[in-house]
């Protein structure tokens, strides 16, 4: 008897992980504009306007005068109002509530986008194999973003007037894993993802997993930069108060020394500098090395762009740094860290 043929896909055939995906990718644009709206909190000097957290309070703002009196009245106990703004009107206050309710509000959105479809899709079997770990891990991320928020406000700074930079660094680091953990999962969901690469192309993918890692670190360190209002300081470029490397009086005066590196501003806003200087030179080495393999065009494209990317990074933060972090490039930024984060993560996915 002659043997069957097996069918083969037809090009247009349906996707069964199309709907995972675009899940995936909507959680991602989510993530996305929680960092900006933290940014945005950070950069107004919202601070800890709401002085609870819980799942119930601040989920609406206040709707009448006297509640927002009330709010206002328990604001003014916070030792951030008694000794960093105590010029603050009602008005101020009004405009800083909304700013960190909306980073609160979009942290709830974010948590209901992602655990009401995963249900969903587990119910229907729909999330099976490696794809439920994933997945888990993404949730457990978002999670302990979430309890690092939680940490953060509950404290009440009642030994400081703002949060530790650590602090902002970590929450920061944890939002921007969870963003490229997301993308990377979505990508890895489409058929025929990985790039046709020859058997010359081995030492690409090492390149492209390095300058992920080194684009996750810099985030962390624009997150100490930030929390320590390093932008404010040292407004000069490429030299730091005449020094391409500052005396190390000034980069290592903390004791002990490692304090440095997450609370001495000099040290901070250098290593912020040199890590942007090496990611950006490995980015143009990548995108040099790939373009000469003949088989790697798509990938070719990727890197040419990645660099592209990192180079306007860069730029924004030379410009950041020379006009004294005025509020819309710091965000202009921020949100270039997270497209060059985006698209380290697809070309290294990508490449397989």
């Amino acid at each position: 008897m002659p043997k069957r043929r097996r069918r083969q896909a037809k090009p247009g055939a349906a996707d069964p992980c199309r709907v995972i995906r675009l899940w995936l990718w909507l959680v991602a644009a989510g993530l996305f504009a929680m960092v900006l709206v933290g940014a945005g909190a950070r950069l107004s000097e919202s601070g800890l306007p709401i002085t609870q957290w819980t799942p119930n309070i601040g989920a609406l703002p206040p709707l009448s005068a006297a509640g927002w009196s009330e709010a206002f009245d328990r604001y003014k106990q916070n030792p951030q109002y008694l000794r960093l703004l105590p010029e603050l009107d009602l008005a101020r206050f009004e405009t800083i509530y909304l700013w960190e309710w909306s980073r609160r509000l979009l942290e709830r959105l974010i948590g209901a986008l992602f655990a009401l479809p995963f249900l969903f899709f587990w119910w229907r079997g729909r999330i099976v194999g490696s794809l439920r770990w994933r997945l888990a891990f993404i949730f457990a991320l978002v999670a302990l973003q979430a309890f690092a928020d939680w940490g953060i406000d509950s404290s009440g700074l009642v030994h400081r007037v703002e949060a530790a930079p650590q602090d902002l660094a970590i929450r920061l680091l944890l939002s921007s894993s969870a963003f490229a953990a997301t993308i990377w999962t979505a990508i890895g969901l489409a058929p025929n993802y990985r790039d046709p690469l020859g058997p010359d192309a081995r030492s690409f993918g090492p390149e492209a997993g390095a300058m992920l890692g080194l684009s996750l670190a810099q985030t962390g360190l624009g997150g100490l930069v930030a929390g320590l209002r390093a932008g404010f300081t040292y407004n000069s470029w490429p030299l730091m108060d005449g020094h391409f490397i500052p005396p190390s009086d000034d980069l290592l005066f903390l004791k002990p020394w490692a304090a440095n590196f997450i609370g001495n501003v000099t040290m901070v806003q250098f290593q912020h500098r040199m890590a942007g200087y090496v990611v950006l030179a490995l980015a143009l080495f990548h995108a040099f090395h790939i373009g000469r393999e003949t088989v790697a065009k798509r990938a070719a494209r990727r890197a040419r762009v990645l660099a592209g990317l990192m180079a306007i990074q860069a730029g924004l933060g030379i410009a950041a740094l020379l006009l004294v972090a005025p509020p819309p490039i710091v965000l202009a930024h921020q949100a270039f860290a997270m497209i060059v984060l985006a698209m380290a993560t697809i070309h290294l996915r990508k490449l397989g």
